[in-house]
This record gives structure tokens, C-alpha cells and sequence, in this order.
């Protein structure tokens, strides 16, 4: 799809009358506010349903344990949620992970960018939402880990377990009080399970 340089924004509405794939730039200039949630598959415009509240605060209750142990030891940078990453062009394709960690000096020099990150993070979170199938997460898994991601975890609330990936076909399950950690991403980091989700 053609997108001439003045083109702020696109419309959801242009974007079901296109049958060309959108770029990661396209994705950018979708709006924003409305309450939904996108990534981009292959060129392939996904809506994602808004998160629910125990997500929400499971999201940023694993994402603060993990940032205050990074930046206590100067490791590197800790996003949120709904940020995206461009894990390859041609067509685009970007996922928005609900945590992610890049080590110090993976990201280029000077201001941190202002659209997607183009890198894969070191490490990554996906808490699993109710709605979200056995074949999507592990989509979204074996997408991280193709693309260079050291180690993802995926946190089921409900279960307050967490199953760790650190290469395709590689899963450990960690449940209750034992201990977990993100090695080799995360060198040294440590706590148990049981700490990542509220009672």
C-alpha cells in the first residue's frame, strides 16, 4: 500500500480495503485510542482483544520485579506492554510483547527510538490471557525464539505457574515456590514464582 509522506495516519476502514501487506510504518499510523490492540503478521494486520484486568496487573507486577533487578544492576532497558517490536521485513512482522528486556548496547546509539524497536529483545513475557489458544501462544513463542530471543516465558495467571522456553522444542514448568530465573538473558536474576502473581 502506497502511503505518500504526508500521510499522518491510516484508517481501520483502508485498511480492510487493501489486499497489499502493511509495514511495520503502516502499523504506526493506525490510530490510536480506540481500545484495540494490533501486531502485524506477515504483512498481515492482527486485532487483539484489550487485555483484562488480572493481565493487566499480572503484566506489570512481573514486569517491575524484572526492571528493578535490570536496573539495579545497569543491565540494559525493560519495556511494557503494547510495545512493538519489527522482528523482520518483507513482508513486516511485529509482535508486542507484555514484557521485554534488551541488554545494554544491543540498541543502537543515541535516542531511543520512536516506532518499533528493529531487534529482537534478549528476553520476553507473555502472560496468557483466558481467551488465548494453546496454538496461538505457542505461535507467539516459536515466533520469539526465531527471531533471537533467549529466553521467553509464558505466565498463566490462573494457574500462577510459568513455563520457560529457552530454544524451540525446550520448556520447563515452574510452579508455586520454586525458583526461576532468565538465564542467559538475565545473568543472575532470581525469584520464585510464587512472587510474580498476587494471592
Amino acid at each position: 500500500m502506497f502511503l505518500p509522506n504526508v500521510c499522518l495516519r491510516i484508517t481501520e476502514e483502508q485498511v480492510s480495503q487493501t489486499q497489499t501487506r502493511l509495514t511495520a510504518e503502516d502499523l504506526l499510523r493506525l490510530p490510536t485510542g480506540n481500545g484495540k490492540r494490533y501486531e502485524l503478521l506477515d504483512g498481515e494486520l492482527i486485532e487483539m482483544a484489550a487485555a483484562g484486568y488480572r493481565h493487566g496487573k499480572d503484566a506489570l507486577r512481573i514486569g517491575a520485579i524484572i526492571r528493578n533487578f535490570v536496573v539495579s544492576h545497569h543491565l540494559g532497558d525493560v519495556v511494557a506492554a503494547e510495545t512493538g517490536f519489527t522482528l523482520r521485513r518483507n513482508p513486516d512482522h511485529v509482535r508486542a510483547p507484555d514484557v521485554a528486556f534488551i541488554a545494554a548496547g544491543r540498541l543502537p546509539p543515541g535516542p531511543d527510538p520512536v516506532g518499533f524497536a528493529e531487534i529482537a529483545p534478549d528476553f520476553v513475557v507473555e502472560v496468557v490471557s483466558p481467551g488465548d489458544t494453546a496454538t496461538e501462544i505457542q505461535e507467539r513463542i516459536d515466533d520469539w525464539l526465531r527471531a533471537g530471543v533467549k529466553v521467553v516465558w509464558a505466565a498463566y495467571s490462573v494457574l500462577k505457574a510459568v513455563v520457560v522456553w529457552r530454544g524451540v522444542g525446550n520448556a520447563e514448568r515452574r510452579a508455586g515456590d520454586e525458583e526461576i530465573d532468565a538465564e542467559p538473558a538475565i545473568p543472575g536474576f532470581r525469584c520464585k514464582v510464587s512472587d510474580l502473581f498476587e494471592d
